[in-house]
């Protein structure tokens, strides 16, 4: 026992000699280095920090020696891939500057060296190098608990101390290197930035949240009432250029003019106004417009002498009944399907495609880069805009059907209350008998206790999703199309009293939100050539008129259901039925004084139906309308031209009276062939939803250069056609196309009395945009 007690001691008396040697020699090596380095420092501070005639090796010693740092009582190598952000920020005493570049490695081969920027003679000038580097975030004006929160930009290699000094040299992108003692955007002539974008230094350049030189101390943070108090600025960000480094391959020169010709082709075919609006009225007052005090004042205008007359499906103008040259020609059908032709195979072509992709993916990269850049600044620009967030910034609703322009609940309630107030109003007549309301509520064993939400059953649900069929059928309230007859159309035994009333309380709701607009489709099937006094006399009537709501005509595709009804004999019916009241009331207004105070209100003209219908392509010889006589319903494409041709001449003989004009912005790209997307590219001035963009990146890109509008409602794709997830909506934005979000059908889709706001915050939430990209 005593024996080991003495080993274990001979044990510890060895080791401790073994470690106090160590400590020895360990303490006198490191002792020897400190005096070295601060013989080297007083070498360094006696000669005036080196001169120019210095041998390279000695220049070489000065790199290895001041790429250390010195943090926790040791020295270690800085970071070869993170910006000094300590050493940018100007916390170094001006007498205490490097003679050499930083030594940097683990840069990939072919990269220029990593330079950081020049220390500035005074604070001042080293935050504004710093703001440049790295635009500061918006913080809490509160004190934080944790002093780490005070320092702005910093991490765990950001210990360096008075003793390291900056690079005196800065390397451009270009190559060149800029002169010693100046800070590189000293050299950029008019405020050019690096890309050679020519940029206005704004004050909002070189905001900082700390003082320079003083990183550590806490310093207060801009509230909201500093920034409203400033100054307007301009915008400034950082501006991205993508400079190719070699010249397009053949195949890519062959695809960039083939692709120029289809947007020559749409430009030869969209009617385009000789005068845009925005130039047509001059808004001297940035306040909100004053209301029409009477919209539906007709003034008598008399009879031009301009005749047309209907060939070949297409309404022709001319000056008068004796003249023989038409006033506004337009393409006919058979140059129409040829060039319709044409984009098809130009949107199979490989090389097209290939180039097309890789285009709408930089395009995408190059936003999200943008974000990464400029999203705080962005931030804070949208804080110091007085007056102007989310709620009150106006959001129009490109795309909603007039029949579904109020919630379920909204419906509900005014149900409820007509069968309260007028039980006795007689409102249909069916099977040879007069009902009035209460009774086709008893005829249907329904009484007002009943009716709920879930009873209404107009929401769109599972059983929807591919079944347009089903989803029609969600219009018709408890399932019974008499219902929809009172209370949803206007051509009924009451004259639309219901829909008008209804249609007043949803455009006291918009007035009462003030910032949100709507666009409403409402329907001319084509039937009769009446349709359009009755809408006209019903708006009129009704005196259905908002500063937020503007029309639109939709025409239903239903040729097939209309031929088998016997209602028309050939297509020819339907494009009389529709197009010769326009040209009418557009040559003599005092023949349809009516319709033509309610054309100042519609500002284009819709195609809707199951685009998921399987149809037949069309060549380039087709039927006439008037030669189309069977059962089928003729294809998209064959719908578009005839409305488009006719809407043209409409159109122009309309601008050349100084009336409103109509655009063409059809429903495409929903569901079915891609050739609707090619159809309505050549056409069409917008359209609505067109997901199956997705399909083909050349159309895709045709879109985003004609900067063609898409009117995108995921909510109701997700019912119908294209799960919420898979929606292209966010895809699209990030790569410039030219979208919006629209409600579509309210009354099967949303919850809420603003159907709008309610879309927004779903796409924000899934999305994830920030609000200030809802705006855009």
């Amino acid at each position: 026992m005593d024996t080991h007690a003495v080993h274990l001691a001979l044990a510890a008396i060895v080791g401790a000699s073994v470690v106090a040697v160590s400590a020895y020699y360990m303490h006198r090596k490191t002792l020897a280095q400190l005096l070295e380095f601060a013989r080297t420092v007083e070498r360094e501070a006696d000669g005036g920090g080196g001169s120019d005639t210095e041998p390279p090796t000695a220049h070489l010693k000065k790199r290895l020696g001041s790429s250390r740092r010195r943090g926790n009582g040791g020295y270690r190598r800085g970071s070869a891939s993170l910006p000094d952000v300590t050493a940018i920020s100007g916390g170094f005493d001006g007498e205490e500057k490097r003679n050499g570049p930083v030594h940097v490695d683990g840069i990939p081969v072919g990269l220029p060296r990593l330079h950081t920027l020049r220390e500035g003679k005074s604070s001042q000038s080293g935050s504004f190098k710093r703001s440049l580097l790295r635009p500061t975030s918006p913080k809490s004006p509160v004190a934080s608990a944790s002093a780490f929160e005070s320092v702005e930009g910093s991490d765990d290699e950001d210990n360096m101390t008075g003793e390291v000094k900056l690079d005196t040299t800065y390397l451009h992108t270009n190559g060149t290197v800029v002169p010693e003692g100046k800070i590189p955007f000293e050299t950029l002539p008019n405020h050019v930035n690096a890309n050679g974008e020519q940029m206005a230094i704004t004050p909002s350049m070189i905001r900082s949240h700390s003082v320079s030189g003083d990183l550590h101390g806490v310093q207060p943070d801009p509230i909201a009432a500093d920034i409203l108090r400033k100054e307007p600025e301009h915008e400034t960000f950082t501006r991205l250029r993508i400079t190719p480094l070699e010249a397009p391959s053949p195949d890519e020169v062959e695809a960039y003019v083939v692709l120029q010709e289809c947007l020559e082709m749409r430009k030869r075919y969209v009617f385009s106004e000789a005068v845009a609006p925005w130039d047509k009225e001059v808004i001297s007052d940035p306040s909100t417009p004053k209301p029409n005090p009477d919209p539906f004042l007709y003034i008598l205008e008399g009879k031009s002498d301009h005749y047309f007359e209907m060939r070949d499906g297409v309404i022709h103008v001319y000056p008068d009944r004796d003249a023989k040259e038409e006033l506004f020609p337009v393409a006919d059908a058979t140059t129409f399907f040829t060039d319709l032709h044409h984009i098809l195979r130009v949107i199979a072509a490989g090389n097209i495609r290939t180039l097309c992709h890789h285009r709408l993916n930089l395009l995408e990269q190059k936003f999200n880069l943008h974000l990464m850049l400029n999203a705080d600044r962005e931030f804070l620009a949208q804080k110091s805009a007085p007056h102007r967030d989310f709620y009150n910034v106006r959001k129009v609703d490109t795309h909603v059907h007039h029949s579904a322009c109020m919630n379920q609940k909204h419906l509900l309630r005014f149900i409820k209350s007509k069968l309260r107030k007028e039980p006795d109003e007689v409102v249909i007549f069916r099977d040879g008998t007069y009902l009035t309301l209460e009774e086709v509520f008893k005829s249907l064993d329904l009484t007002g206790y009943d009716l709920n939400v879930d009873l209404l059953d107009v929401h769109a649900d599972k059983s929807t999703f591919h079944r347009f069929d089903k989803f029609n059928l969600k219009y018709n309230p408890c399932g019974q199309s008499r219902l929809r007859e009172i209370f949803l159309k206007q051509d009924n035994l009451i004259q639309g009293r219901f829909l008008g009333e209804l249609t007043k309380q949803v455009f006291s709701d918009l007035a009462a939100s003030k910032y949100q607009m709507a666009e409403y489709r409402i329907s001319i099937y084509g039937r009769k050539q009446s349709e359009w006094d009755q809408l006209a006399s019903w708006i009129v009537n009704n005196d259905l008129y908002s500063e937020n709501v503007v029309w639109l005509i939709q025409l239903p595709r239903l040729y097939n259901v209309y031929k088998e009804m016997g209602i028309v004999t050939s297509f020819q019916n339907m494009l009389d039925n529709i197009f010769i009241p326009l040209f009418e009331v557009t040559v003599n207004p005092d023949s349809h004084p009516q319709l033509h105070v309610f054309l100042k209100q519609v500002v284009g003209l819709d195609l809707v139906d199951d685009e998921s219908k399987p149809e037949r392509r069309p060549t380039k010889h087709m039927p006439t309308p008037e030669q189309w006589t069977n059962v089928f319903n003729p294809a998209f494409s064959y719908y578009v031209y005839y409305c488009y041709a006719n809407l043209y001449t409409l159109n122009k003989l309309r601008e050349s009276k100084g009336m409103t004009t109509i655009k063409f912005r059809p429903h495409s790209g929903e569901a079915g062939d891609i050739d609707h997307l090619a159809a309505t590219f050549l056409t069409a001035h917008n359209i609505a939803h067109g997901i199956n963009l997705k399909k083909s990146p050349v159309l895709q890109y045709l879109y985003y250069l004609a900067q063609i509008g898409l009117a995108m409602s995921p909510l109701s794709n997700n019912s119908l056609f294209l799960d919420y997830h898979r929606n292209p909506f966010p895809m699209f934005f990030l790569r410039g196309l030219n979208v919006s979000l629209s409600t579509d059908d309210p009354l099967q889709i949303h919850l809420t009395k603003e159907p709008l706001v309610e879309e927004y915050s779903i796409a924000a939430s899934v999305s994830s945009l920030s609000l200030s990209l809802h705006v855009i």
